[in-house]
């Protein structure tokens, strides 16, 4: 009951993020057209005010006394999900309801709240945003649970409603059906940890994995548990086996929404990953003892790393052979968002602190650069339609300059070329994988990016490079000015924000700091990170 307090405080951000969704929903239905077009400023204005609690509530003191399982975790995810959750409204900005409200406008049809979803899909957007903050104060499974579903039911609504081409319908349905498979998938996971553990309490749990590891070795339910909750979690992440529905998703979805899916649940999805590694993969309150000493990273199971280290493998690599054969932009993203969650799996593989500030800097990464390329495309389109084909930018430096550089510079960056942020990222995971003597994992993922570079550099060059065709004339910006803000806000940032490395870095390395007064409290914590993988991975 004493965490009660300082865990409502940690939520602070959330609780005001769900009044500002149920304002949403209603203004969504207001017949005035100045309030309507007022949502996305609102959502705006909502999730900064979100972003200025946060180092308020969100405190050393706050966090350990909320027992968390990595108190500093939320100090730096929470404000990452916000900012990019603001230059992603920007994305989606003059898109949801675009057509109808033209139709009002021109007098071709009276208003009928019935046919808007302005104020749902906004209502939404910020309940998919509040699971994934939710996340960050995660202390046991059924919390996990419910965030996540938080994260995931309302996506596939914007699915459904961000859009109004009957590919939008379809690709809700399959997102749908396959999500729900994913949450049978871990959920099953979770049951076999409980019985394995006797707990759902995600410090219980440690405490029981090290009291097994101690023993006879972590029991093979255990184990099973934790492989199955892994594989559940690839769905949300894109990564092999579950990554066969982001292509047709991505391509079905409405651009501004796929630019949302791109980011959002692999945040949320990377957050729980890290929590439940945080399980069995290091002993101690966090990442620290009770001195205050990080405590040595040994290493996963062996069952448990071996499985990672094929998703990673596996991931990295089909994303970017399934992103060689695309004329789809959106498709060609989509399989690029599955090679990017690979080489992030690299980051769980290298465990400890350094691998998590890796995962966390290269999200910050990767939330920029990508929401730059979808920005551009959303801010692009042909006879009144969302840009598809590759071959539709053909030329695009003749007839809009700014978005033909801000798709090269994104995709210079997507594949790591230096000087640009991506490059960085990668640095960052690859040095923490070194560390990790993750030599043969680093090797693949470079020539993954080499081999990613081909896709990229077609990104980039189409738009400067190639000459203009008789459909790719066509295409013009959009109305609404805003997507073409976020992209250019974002195509800057992939610029400029390597010369605040060092500033970035030590905001990554928050997310494994100890909190205050950090304490062991069980005596079969004090086992050491060594004997808990060691014990496991001599299992038969």
């Amino acid at each position: 009951m004493d965490a009660i307090g300082p865990r409502l405080m940690l939520l602070t951000p959330e609780i005001l993020l769900f009044g500002a969704a149920v304002v949403a929903a209603v203004l969504g239905l207001s017949r005035r057209h100045s309030i309507r077009a007022f949502l996305p400023i609102f959502t705006c204005l909502a999730l900064v005010a979100s972003l200025a609690l946060m180092p308020i509530t969100w405190t050393e003191t706050r966090a350990n006394e909320a027992q968390l399982m990595l108190p500093m975790l939320g100090a730096f995810m929470k404000p990452l999900l916000a900012a990019i959750g603001i230059l992603l409204v920007l994305v989606s900005a003059g898109s949801v309801d675009r057509g109808f409200e033209a139709a009002v406008a021109r007098g071709r049809t009276t208003f009928d709240p019935q046919r808007v979803v302005a104020g749902e899909f906004y209502a939404f957007f910020l309940f998919s945003l509040i699971g994934a903050m939710l996340l960050c104060s995660a202390t046991d499974l059924i919390w996990i649970f419910l965030a996540v579903e938080l994260v995931s039911l309302p996506t596939y609504i914007m699915v459904a409603v961000g859009g109004s081409s009957r590919r939008s319908g379809e690709a809700a349905i399959k997102y749908f059906f396959l999500g729900a498979l994913s949450t049978a998938v871990f959920l099953y996971g979770f049951a076999m940890i409980y019985g394995s553990t006797g707990s759902l309490e995600l410090q219980g749990i440690r405490t029981a994995l090290a009291a097994q590891a101690a023993g006879s070795g972590i029991d093979a339910m255990a184990l099973a548990g934790l492989i199955l909750a892994v594989l559940g979690f690839c769905f949300k992440i894109t990564a092999v086996p579950m990554h066969f529905y982001a292509p047709d998703v991505y391509e079905g979805a409405p651009t501004h929404v796929t630019a949302f899916l791109a980011f959002v649940p692999k945040v949320a999805g990377f957050v729980v990953l890290i929590v439940l590694l945080a399980c069995v993969g290091w002993t101690g309150h966090s990442l620290v003892d009770g001195d205050g000493v990080r405590v040595p990273y040994a290493g996963l199971p062996t069952p448990l790393t071996a499985v990672l280290w094929m998703v990673a493998v596996l991931t990295m690599t089909l994303g970017n052979i399934g992103a060689l054969l695309q004329r789809s932009v959106k498709r060609l993203l989509a399989y690029s968002s599955i090679a990017h969650s690979g080489y992030l799996v690299i980051g769980l593989l290298s465990g400890g602190a350094a691998g998590i500030e890796a995962i966390s800097f290269y999200l910050l990464a990767y939330g920029v650069m990508t929401t730059a390329s979808f920005a551009a495309i959303v801010a692009l389109e042909r006879r009144g339609e969302e840009i598809n084909e590759i071959n539709d930018l053909a030329g695009l430096r003749h007839r809009q300059p700014v978005m033909a550089w801000m798709l090269a510079i994104s995709g210079a960056s997507l594949v790591g070329m230096p000087p640009f942020l991506g490059f960085f990222g990668k640095v960052y995971l690859f040095v923490a994988a070194f560390e990790a003597d993750q030599f043969a994992l680093v090797v693949i993922a470079v020539l993954n990016s080499a081999v990613s570079a081909l896709y990229y550099l077609r990104l980039a060059t189409v738009p400067l490079v190639a000459p203009p065709s008789a459909r790719s004339e066509e295409v013009q910006l959009v109305p609404s000015r805003w997507p073409w803000v976020a992209a250019v806000v974002c195509g800057i940032g992939t610029v400029i924000l390597p010369g605040f490395l060092n500033t970035l870095v030590r905001s990554a390395e928050v997310t494994t700091a100890p909190a205050a007064n950090t304490t062991v409290e069980s005596p079969a914590a004090d086992t050491s990170a060594a004997s808990l993988s060691s014990a496991a991975s001599e299992r038969p």
